[in-house]
């Protein structure tokens, strides 16, 4: 008789062998949801972040473009010939961090607004600048309602543009500023 000796244990031994198999699988799944949830964790961290360093580099941009506007709009208003030769654009050109390259291009056009009579009321005699608008005493007699009360200077109005443009990437900034310069009053808006 050919007996063969079998455990009981041994049917549940490949019970076992089965559940363990099953359960490696699962925590292969398991392993690979969580690798693809922190692969997309971290491109979603890269994007963001690359995303700020574009805005912040934009913001940069911008403000060196305005900031060279507006220095090209203080030369302007410091040299007082933008009076006499108005609406005629200027070229001038700024480099960014101290380089020897022309970065920035800047175009800066003077446009005379409005000139408007300054009152002799609102001169100060004591300014020597004012003293010599004063008009003498004013007129008594002769055509009625020919009294002027205003002096012999005017305040020309100006808007002073300048268009900053980028060499590199082409983004503009434009700073309009206005502007009062006293002139004869018999100068008008050319």
């Amino acid at each position: 008789m050919n007996f063969i000796w079998q455990p009981k244990w041994h049917g549940q031994h490949k019970w076992w062998q089965r559940q363990s198999q099953r359960q490696r699988g699962f925590t292969l799944l398991v392993v690979l949801v969580m690798l693809l949830l922190i692969t997309l964790v971290s491109v979603t961290t890269f994007k963001l972040g690359h995303t700020n360093m574009q805005v912040v580099g934009n913001m940069q941009l911008r403000n060196q473009t305005s900031a060279a506007a507006q220095g090209a709009i203080e030369n302007t208003i410091s040299r007082p010939v933008f009076t006499t030769v108005p609406n005629v654009a200027v070229t001038s050109y700024a480099s960014i961090g101290g380089s020897s390259t022309n970065d920035i291009q800047v175009v800066t056009t003077p446009t005379c607004a409005a000139i408007q009579p300054i009152p002799n009321s609102l001169l100060n005699l004591n300014d020597s600048n004012d003293v010599g608008c004063v008009i003498g005493v004013a007129q008594q007699s002769g055509v009625v309602n020919s009294n002027n009360t205003n002096s012999m200077c005017s305040s020309s109005i100006w808007d002073i543009q300048a268009v900053a443009t980028d060499l590199t990437t082409n983004s503009t900034s434009t700073i309009n500023q206005g502007e009062a310069v006293r002139v004869s009053s018999t100068a008008s808006c050319p």
